[in-house]
């Protein structure tokens, strides 16, 4: 069954850096889209980044662009999710998500 472990959150201030990292098990990770969600208080789960099976093709929602960089280890079956220039407003909880799957998530929290 698909097992999807995060890791990495933590409290960080604004500005600051924070390196997310999904373990996969469970399933074909590498002929597998991948993607990392997040979920404020009170606000519905919204889209994150995307990366295709390769690492060749990423997405990004407009509110990371340019912040977070989506990234893949086909060896390790890993997804990582590199978050700079971190904003108050990236506070939520983290989650990868493949093959219809969740994992239980890590917390990010940005504040002074």
């Amino acid at each position: 069954q698909v097992q999807l472990v995060e890791s990495g959150g933590g409290l960080v201030q604004p500005g600051g850096s924070l390196r997310l990292s999904c373990a996969a098990s469970g399933f074909a990770f590498r002929s597998s889209g991948m993607s990392w969600y997040r979920q404020a208080p009170g606000n519905e789960r919204e889209l994150v980044a995307v990366i295709n099976t390769f690492g060749s093709s990423t997405y990004y929602a407009d509110s990371v662009k340019g912040r977070f960089t989506i990234s893949r280890d086909n060896a390790k079956n890993t997804m990582y999710l590199q978050m700079n220039s971190l904003k108050p407003e990236d506070t939520a909880v983290y989650y990868c998500s493949a093959r219809n799957s969740w994992g239980q998530g890590t917390q990010v929290t940005v504040s002074s």
